[in-house]
This record gives structure tokens, sequence and C-alpha cells, in this order.
């Protein structure tokens, strides 16, 4: 990657060695796959990973720098994958080639754990010589590298010369991420833009959208793609603000390299050669104007030490030939609660004392419809009355045909010199999975005995 990079793949928990290291905490760890690229590192360096990051509880970064060197990791199931480097190396194209590489690994062998390593060990120094030279990142297109790197039988030598001469076109050429020879009966080109709702909300305190356009394209030759984003879309940060209300601002914009950003400047447009098959063309966040697929409101009221009522609502705010479907409530309960007393008159509620919650699922909201929960919660008497934390309710949906950052595919066009009928699909979806949170607002009421009762 950068200058001084070694590269190591380790197992946690690993029963396989000729060398087994015993470490704190009962745990094993040894190197699998290593490959050093400057001579001022040594093997040993694993060593220094392993006492330093993986026996010690206390690191939680990925990054830690220790003296001149530092190391880079990423958890993949059992393993780390780690990146060493005794330079001021660019931190994200590091990751970047880390995840990269675990990309590369799941498509050739499927899962990425310590069984697969063992197996596949001859496979993956094929892939990391050849996706690295030097120590610094070159080709790490699935598609190239499949062509010229493959698990299957050894092709006959008239063959493989005439592959040879199209991969060495295809990698070196202007179009490395596509060969020009591909052909399919059905040209089709399907474009998803999928979006995820990040909010924490009693007033507002965050809302915004990690939203990404990936594509699926199976068409025939090296054809032009064209797809136009909203007229009125806002990306240098300078320009906030003039798209008016109903404008779509987005930040962090990530293309794949296939796309002409010139075009893409000028007019909004994304013109690019797609690689075959599946890939993410775009990546985005958007931070204004964002548009709240669903509203809950919820009352919490604790009465005494006794009981905990609630009331929830949840409304979906589009339009009536929309819905939201899978939409999930994970409402918090105090830690002594005994039993909890749901009403819906949609979907199913249900106290999980294992988690403290009561789970509320609706199958389906309409657009427009809103939904109510109530219920009352028996609490148990304890002798010291701990103060409850009101963790936020956690709400999880999918809305198709809807985006919360407001971004729209304008139209979306194929042009190849055979001149092919090609059919195209543009579908949208908004969702949210643990990231969805309603703080809780509520009040606390003192039950006391009526005087003349006492009396």
């Amino acid at each position: 990657m950068a200058r001084g990079l070694a590269s190591h793949t380790l197992p946690r928990h690993s029963s396989y060695s000729t060398k087994k290291e015993r470490i704190d905490l009962g745990i094993y760890v040894q190197v699998l796959i290593s490959r050093l690229y400057r001579t001022d590192f040594k093997r040993s360096i694993a060593d220094v990973f392993r006492i330093q990051v993986v026996s010690n509880s206390d690191v939680r970064s990925p990054i830690i720098t220790l003296g001149s060197t530092s190391f880079f990791h990423v958890r993949v199931n059992n393993l780390y994958v780690v990146a060493v480097t005794k330079t001021n190396a660019n931190a994200a194209l590091v990751f970047e080639y880390c995840y990269r590489f675990i990309t590369i690994a799941k498509s050739y062998f499927g899962k990425v754990d310590e069984e697969a390593v063992k197996n596949n060990f001859v496979l993956i120094y094929e892939l990391i010589d050849e996706i690295n030279d030097f120590g610094y990142p070159q080709n790490s297109e699935i598609d190239t590298l499949k062509s010229y790197i493959t698990t299957e039988s050894v092709m006959s030598s008239p063959h493989v010369a005439e592959e040879s001469a199209k991969i060495t076109v295809q990698a070196t050429g202007a179009t490395s991420w596509r060969r020009g020879d591909v052909k399919y009966k059905k040209n089709e080109a399907f474009v998803d833009v999928v979006e995820t709702v990040n909010l924490s909300m009693r007033t507002i305190l965050r809302a915004d959208v990690d939203g990404h356009i990936q594509m699926r394209a199976y068409l025939s030759g090296t054809p032009e793609c064209k797809f136009g984003l909203n007229d009125k879309l806002v990306i240098d940060k300078n320009d906030r603000g003039a798209g008016g209300s109903d404008g779509v601002e987005l930040d962090d914009c990530r293309f794949h390299q296939c796309v002409r950003l010139n075009e893409f400047d000028s007019d909004r447009t994304i013109s690019f050669i797609p690689p075959d098959g599946e890939f993410e063309l775009m990546r985005y966040r958007a931070t204004s104007n964002v548009k709240l697929p669903l509203r809950v409101i919820a009352t919490v009221n604790e009465i005494g030490t006794s009981q905990v009522s609630y009331t929830v609502s949840i409304k979906a705010n589009f339009g009536n030939k929309l819905s939201a479907t899978d939409v999930v409530l994970r409402i918090p309960t105090p830690l002594n609660t005994t039993t909890v007393d749901c009403k819906v008159a949609n979907g199913k509620a249900k106290y999980v004392p294992a988690e403290n919650v009561v789970i509320w699922k609706i199958p389906r909201i309409q657009g427009g419809q809103e939904c109510t929960f109530t219920a009352s919660a028996e609490l148990t008497s304890t002798t010291v009355r701990q103060v409850w934390a009101r963790p936020p309710i956690d709400v999880d949906f999918q809305v198709l045909m809807f985006t919360s950052s407001g971004l729209i595919v304008r139209f979306l066009k194929v042009f190849e010199k055979g001149n092919y009928h090609s059919i195209k699909w543009v579908r949208y979806l908004t969702k949210a999975s643990g990231s969805y949170q309603i703080r809780v607002s509520g009040v606390a009421t003192l039950a006391v005995k009526d005087a003349a009762e006492t009396w």
C-alpha cells in the first residue's frame, strides 16, 4: 500500500499451527498469510501486533501507532487482516485496500475464515502479489483478476495465448474493468438507489442519510451508459442552500473509477462504461432536507414505583400509494418489569423479558396511516429505587420507491454500436436497521393513598 507496508492475516482462537503461541485470556494467534514488501520489517512484527492489540482488551481503535510503526487492522469473522507501515500512510487508502482484499477473497472462495484461508493459501498469495506491487495497490478489479487468476482447470496452450492478449489489453487499456467481448441474449441494466436513514430524535438531534447506487449491468459489448440525477442537485459546499427547500444536497460523493467526472460536474449526468455484472456506482451522504419516512411519538409515564404506562403512535409520512414493510419497534422496559399488558390494533406486540423490551411488529403501514400502541408494565418492588435511564425506541423498516434524500434518477440510456434494444430498471429503497431511534419523553407520577382512606 504505502511505503514500508507489510500485510498479515491472523486468526483468533486458532486450532492450527506448527508453532502455537498462547497469550493472555487463553487466546491463540497464528500468522496464516504474510507478505513483506520492505526490508525494514521482519516476520516478528506480527508478535508485536499480537501482544499490543489482540491480547489488549483496552484497544478499540482500528489504528495503533507504536513508535514509528503503525498497525491498521480489520476484523472479519475470526481473522485479523493487518497492514503495517513505518511512514505517514493515507489511512483511508489502507483501509480501502484491506476491505477490497476481503471482497476479492469472498468472490473467489465465499466465506473468509480460517479454514478458507488454509485451503486457498496458494491462491491468496497469487492475489496479493497481483494487486500489490512493492507495497503499492495496483489492479483490484475482480473481473480482471478472475480472467487470469483462476481456480478452474488449466486451458489449452493456443487458448491461453489468445486469452493473454485480451488480458493485456484489458489490464492496460482505458477500460481495464471490462472486456470487450461480453455477450448476452437479453440486455438488461438494473439500478438500485438504496438509502439508510440515521435518526436520533426527541427534538431532532441527528438526521442524515447514507446512500449508494448499486448497478447490475448485463449488457453486450462495451456500451456507454448515461443517467441523469435531480436538476436541483448541490454537491459543492460553497453552494449550500442554492437548491432551495426542494433541492437535494449531497455530501461525500464517491464514484466508481468508470465514471467520467467532468461530465457529472457540468450537467449532473453520470456517463460511464460499466463493468460486467454487479458493482457500486456511487456512494453519498445527505444531511440537509432529509425526509423522515416514519414519525413516531412516544409518551411514557412512571406511576409510582410499581407501574409504567406507554402510548406510542407511528405515522407514515409519504403518499398513500407507497407502504412501509417489515416495521419493527423495540420499546424498552425497566429492568424490574414482571408483565406487560399490550394493546394494538395493527400487527402484534410481545414482551421479551430476556431483552427488557416490547417488540411491536407491523407487516405493512400504508402511506398516511397511523398506528397506536398502548401498554401497562407491572414492576416488582425493590428496596432501593434505581433511576430508569429510558433507552430510546429503535425502529426498523423498509420503504420501496421512496428516498429520504430526495435523490431521483431522471433517465437511464444505453448506447452501443450494435444498436441493440436494452431493458432498464430503476428501484428505490429506504431502510433503517438499528439507526432510527426515538428518545422517550414522559413524566413520573407519585401514587399516594387517599387521606380519608388512611384515616
